[in-house]
């Protein structure tokens, strides 16, 4: 359908969420009609960020609001929803919109398979009532739904759309970008060749994938790697569980901006517990650009400074070919946990593949790399 005329029936003029390229169409139409503005459109920097959000909105206007996510996202959402939303508790009404990724019958990436299984379920046993937007679903069937679910909100309830791959459509084009110059691929080849045979985690995205082709591209071998496919925001923590058990042995951490804010405590955990192995990179573009290139806060922020006060003896930003280079192999030689951001344009190849192995052989590679490090 149509994603203007979703839009419609729901008949919200507030939206929160974490872009999902499923949700493109609507993520796409958010951004042309309201951009970021705090009154009608926030992409916050977490779903249950979204969710918490959402219900200041209600309370300081009774009004419904809208969280928009990828399904993955889900996990984010539980708690709030059941403990700060949830009928029993405050009763406060949300209309969720979720992109269905690794629906079951429906070839999809790894890390989507038994989230795409489970998508339903979870919104079932959390109380949510939901309904499924496909590629023939009508206005009518939707408009007759969302009657129905404005009976469930009007005693505080919440409910979903789920939405199949394709659904929405006629979406207006808008192009994401920024004046930064170097470039992610190249940042990660620069990367690849100061680290050397040091163990790298990188993160969700097309980071891990551009990753994976260089090593292909330059014939080496993919066992250096921990290709962090889902868990987005978390690969610095699997960093620092790495780092902190080899302590013999420099961690390299290749995250995103995105990936950052989602769970910036992270960051504080890392900068308490300072292992002095581990080099924290983030490839900072400003959006979420690996599901369509929605912008992120994170250029609106200073995370040289956060990483400071969280306790990185040592952190810089850099936005230029020569001194990521020169940073390198500072970090490199450093005897402490260190944090290195890089200000990234917008854009990647268009054939830019995907990883070839399965994530268990990753796994399987990594940890078998691993026990020849001591």
């Amino acid at each position: 359908m149509k994603v203007d005329k979703l839009m419609e029936l729901i008949g919200s003029d507030f939206y929160t969420g974490v872009p999902d390229s499923q949700l493109k169409a609507l993520c796409n139409c958010l951004i042309h009609k309201y951009g970021i503005d705090p009154h009608h459109h926030i992409i916050a920097a977490n779903e249950g960020n979204c969710a918490a959000l959402a219900a200041g909105y209600h309370l300081a206007t009774g009004k419904i609001p809208v969280v928009y996510m990828q399904n993955s996202g889900e996990g984010n959402i539980i708690n709030p929803v059941a403990s700060l939303l949830n009928d029993k508790v405050y009763a406060i009404p949300v209309i969720f919109i979720i992109g269905w990724r690794g629906e079951p019958g429906v070839h999809d990436e790894p890390q989507h398979i038994y989230q795409g299984e489970v998508t339903v379920t979870l919104l079932k046993d959390m109380g949510v009532a939901s309904f499924v937007i496909g590629q023939d679903t009508t206005d009518a069937e939707v408009a007759d739904k969302m009657a129905e679910f404005r009976q469930l909100l009007s005693q505080g309830k919440d409910v979903a759309f789920v939405i199949r791959k394709g659904a929405l459509t006629d979406a207006p084009e808008v192009e994401y970008r920024n004046d930064n110059r170097m470039m992610r691929e190249e940042i990660i080849r620069h990367i690849v060749k100061a680290s050397k045979e040091d163990p790298v985690i990188s993160t969700t995205g097309k980071a891990s994938r551009e990753l994976f082709e260089i090593r292909t591209a330059d014939k080496q071998s993919h066992q250096y790697d921990f290709l962090t496919v889902g868990s987005m925001g978390h690969s610095s923590s699997v960093a620092l569980g790495v780092a902190l058990h080899k302590p013999q042995q420099k961690i390299w951490c290749i995250d995103g901006d995105g990936a950052v804010l989602m769970h910036m405590g992270s960051m504080a955990v890392m900068g308490a517990n300072k292992p002095n192995n581990l080099v924290h990179i983030v490839i900072n573009n400003g959006a979420h650009e690996t599901v369509g290139g929605m912008p992120t806060v994170a250029s609106q922020i200073d995370l040289v400074a956060i990483a400071k006060a969280c306790g990185y003896p040592y952190a810089v930003c850099v936005n230029t070919y020569d001194d990521l280079d020169k940073e390198l192999n500072i970090v490199k030689e450093k005897n402490a946990l260190c944090f290195l951001e890089i200000k990234c344009s917008i854009g990647a190849r268009e054939d830019l593949g995907r990883p070839t192995s399965s994530a268990l052989e990753n796994k399987q590679n990594f940890m078998e790399y691993l026990k020849t490090l001591g």
